[in-house]
């Protein structure tokens, strides 16, 4: 929790990146799925609110998306529907999804808006990845493929061109597979790169997912061989390795990863950044999006 703490101080110092700097990675799209104040304080949701005001007063342009979740208090957090990104249906297992797109401001972050995924069947009354019972949703499979499908479909409706995509929770990991092969033609992410953050067990889910998940996520004429490092069932470290290996970067966000997922990216060759001082995260977070974006 220090790390995301110590970041809400960072608008107060000095920017370690002058304006009049060229960057490659000018534009940075946040993908998380937790974000403060919309849901309870964690390790992922402060990271998910203070990382991007940090990095934009760093003189960046950042865009954040993240899950409308069933307990998100639509008045109370004054979020509005956003009519000409929103009546798209996205298929999944030949089925007919509705995309809802609302919008929120941050406050005391300037012109920082919040994008929210919304959705009657995979979020509307629903809560992350467990029910009030603590049994994890038995579609959280389709949700991983509804909310990544529809971060980048309305992306595409913005004409907005991110240079570095930087995701964040499980419920991100197939932005980096679709961003490598169904919509890598798509001028807006034609040269996107992808960073992946990891973070520690407790925010991800345990429960393989259904079987039949890989063939769902098959999208627009991706072939199953984009798949076939998949262990089935798929657990959340397959997810995860699926995730790194499209990824152009990783970053270590917690003390519990699984040491097997680490190795992993270290035997593609991925740069990884190791978990930071709170005082240095902002600083390595904004040279890592300039390597990646090489």
């Amino acid at each position: 929790m220090l790390i995301c703490r110590n970041l809400s101080n960072f608008a107060s110092k000095r920017n370690y990146i002058r304006p009049n700097e060229k960057m490659k990675a000018n534009r940075i799209l946040f993908i998380t799925q937790e974000i403060t104040p919309f849901v309870p304080e964690s390790t992922i949701a402060n990271i998910g609110r203070n990382l991007p005001q940090a990095i934009q007063e760093s003189g960046r342009e950042v865009r954040i998306f993240t899950p409308k979740w069933g307990f998100i208090n639509i008045r109370r957090h004054q979020l509005h529907e956003v009519i000409r990104l929103s009546g798209m249906n996205l298929i999944i297992d030949e089925t007919d999804h509705p995309l809802i797109i609302r919008v929120a401001s941050l406050q005391q972050a300037s012109r920082i808006q919040v994008y929210f995924i919304d959705n009657d069947d995979y979020f509307q009354d629903r809560m992350m990845t467990r029910d009030e019972k603590g049994e994890e949703y038995p579609d959280n499979d389709e949700r991983t493929i509804f909310f990544a499908r529809g971060v980048l479909e309305t992306v595409k409706k913005q004409c907005w061109s991110p240079d570095v995509i930087h995701c964040h929770g499980w419920i991100t990991a197939l932005v980096p597979l679709y961003i490598k092969s169904s919509y890598s033609e798509e001028p807006w992410f034609r040269d996107s790169k992808i960073v992946f953050s990891l973070y520690d067990k407790e925010f991800n889910f345990e429960q393989p997912l259904p079987e039949g998940y890989l063939q769902k996520i098959l999208h627009k004429d991706m072939s199953i061989d984009l798949l076939d490092n998949v262990g089935v069932p798929t657990t959340y470290e397959e997810l995860a390795k699926l995730a790194i290996r499209y990824s152009d970067g990783i970053i270590e966000n917690g003390d519990d990863i699984p040491s097997s997922l680490l190795e992993y990216a270290r035997s593609l060759g991925k740069p990884i950044l190791s978990k930071q001082a709170p005082e240095d995260y902002k600083l390595a977070c904004n040279e890592f999006y300039e390597t990646v974006a090489k």
